[in-house]
This record gives structure tokens, C-alpha cells and sequence, in this order.
């Protein structure tokens, strides 16, 4: 058994952890308030957003669609992961890591595949792998739609030019804070709705359907990928009060276990003195 001082050393150093632990939970339970009202809210627009764009894209042949619904043949592949900055958040980071790496790894072995970051844990990995050809992560520094749609932009600039045939964003879509759902999503070229479903949509269109789509889909793409990073930024703050709910429990369990210990020890010194007393005081009577 351990020396008292020892015992005594890793109860004041698992206090010490379980208060960091406690404090970072308290600290993601108060952004996860705010980011889950941001994606809730956020989240039947988008959805109605680009369910309109399908059905009418899926009706209408102007230039200004087919730039961006034109079904290529996929030779090059370009994958947008979606991570966050910092650690502490359970498998959160790592799940979108390994899904990006079996994707160009398996779907994409046979085509040219790259990746643009956002977060600086998906650079600092996938970078030693694979071709990064821009990071974001500097966005949670100031995470408005301004600065997502300029990154936006870029991705629509890459397909409409023909540098990539295919884009697509991986990250964690939130469900609760205990749970986070990896989303693969297309992003461009964009899926026309199925015959079914367009033909139960009925609108009156003013000026006209085509101008109308065509001033549409830019914004569309832009909340697209706005409503990614926010259902990912809500997940991490989930996954991390999660993560460091867990580890505060932990640490309470262990510092019993240790605090238990450290009794037991110095009850057996205290009985070992004793003992040593009561031997030396029969040797003298004897």
C-alpha cells in the first residue's frame, strides 16, 4: 500500500482536476443554451430553404441553375470537414476524422480527393494524411453568416469552374447534448427533388420562378453550410459537458477510492504504533 504522503499527494491532484473538469461543464452548459437556440430556430428555415430550391430546380433549365445542379461525372471529390478547435469533447472530433479518412480512403480511392477544414482539430490531423487546400478555422473566432457564406462562395466558385465534380460536408449534426449525429451531405451540385414530391408543391411565383432560383441559390447554399457549422458547434459543446460530466463523476469516484485508502493506511499506522507501544512496554515488565 502506498505511503500516506503519496496517497495524499493524488487526493489534492484529483481535487484539483475534478474542479477544471467541473468548471469547463458548467462553462459548455452555458454556451450549449445559446447554440442549441441558434440551430433549433435556424433549422426549419434551412430545411423549407432548400426543400423550395429542389422542387424548382428540379422544374427549371436556366444557366443560373445548371451551374450549380449539373450532374458531372466524379473525378474529383471535395470533402468539407467540419471539426472544432479545441479537444475535451469525447469522440466528437475524432468520429468526423475517421469518417472523412474512410471516405477518401474507400468511396473516393479511385478519384482525386481533397479537403477544406473548419476547425483546427480536423487540420492538425487529416493535414499528415491527405490535400488540404484551405483551413477555416480561424471562424469560431467570430462565427457569423458573413464569414460563412465568403466560405460558401468559395465552394461554389470550385464547382461551377469545374475545379471539383462533387462536394460534400461532413460534420456532427445535434441532437441532444448526449448525442451527435455524423451527417455526410451534399452540397453541390444540388439533388433535384423526385417527381413525387415536386408535384405536391404548388406555388404562385412573382416575378418568376427562374429569376426567382436563380437569386436563390446562392442564399440557400449560403444557409446550407451555416446551419452545418452551428449544428456543429451546438454538438461540441453537447459532446464536451458530456465529456466532462463523465470525467467530473470519475474523479469524485476516485478520489473516495483514495480517500478510503489513505484511512485504511493511517488506521494500520496508528495500530502499527500502538502495537510497537504495547511490545516495548512488555519487554520492560519483563
Amino acid at each position: 500500500m502506498a505511503n500516506l504522503k503519496e496517497i495524499r499527494n493524488r487526493i489534492a491532484s484529483v481535487s484539483s482536476t475534478m474542479q477544471i473538469t467541473s468548471a469547463m461543464k458548467m462553462v459548455s452548459a452555458a454556451k450549449l443554451k445559446k447554440a442549441q437556440d441558434a440551430i433549433t430556430a435556424m433549422r426549419p428555415y434551412a430545411n423549407k430553404l432548400t426543400e423550395l430550391l429542389q422542387g424548382l430546380s428540379s422544374n427549371l433549365e436556366s444557366d443560373g441553375i445548371s451551374a450549380y445542379a449539373d450532374q458531372r461525372v466524379v473525378n474529383k471529390v471535395l470533402i468539407v470537414a467540419i471539426t472544432s478547435n479545441r479537444g475535451l469533447c469525447g469522440a466528437f472530433n475524432s468520429n468526423i476524422i475517421k469518417e472523412c479518412s474512410a471516405m477518401i480512403e474507400g468511396d473516393f480511392s479511385n478519384q482525386q480527393a481533397d479537403l477544406i477544414t473548419i476547425g483546427k482539430k480536423a487540420h492538425d490531423l487529416l493535414v499528415k494524411k491527405f490535400s488540404i487546400v484551405e483551413d477555416h478555422s480561424q471562424i469560431y473566432d467570430d462565427l457569423s453568416f458573413q464569414n460563412i457564406a465568403e466560405i460558401a462562395e468559395n465552394l461554389m466558385g470550385y464547382y461551377s469552374e469545374g475545379t471539383y465534380d462533387k462536394i460534400l460536408l461532413v460534420y456532427n449534426s445535434f441532437k441532444n447534448a448526449a448525442t451527435q449525429i455524423i451527417m455526410k451531405e451534399q452540397f453541390l451540385p444540388i439533388i433535384p427533388m423526385t417527381e413525387e414530391k415536386a408535384s405536391t408543391a404548388d406555388y404562385i411565383f412573382e416575378p418568376s420562378s427562374e429569376e426567382i432560383v436563380v437569386h436563390l441559390i446562392p442564399k440557400s447554399l449560403k444557409t446550407q453550410l451555416y446551419k452545418a457549422v452551428r449544428d456543429s458547434y451546438a454538438s461540441e459543446h453537447g459532446a464536451r459537458m458530456t465529456a466532462m460530466h463523465k470525467a467530473t463523476d470519475n474523479a469524485s469516484e476516485l478520489k473516495d477510492e483514495l480517500t478510503l485508502n489513505y484511512n485504511k493506511a493511517r488506521q494500520a499506522a496508528i495500530t502499527n504504533e500502538i502495537l510497537e507501544i504495547v511490545g516495548g512496554a512488555e519487554a520492560l515488565n519483563n
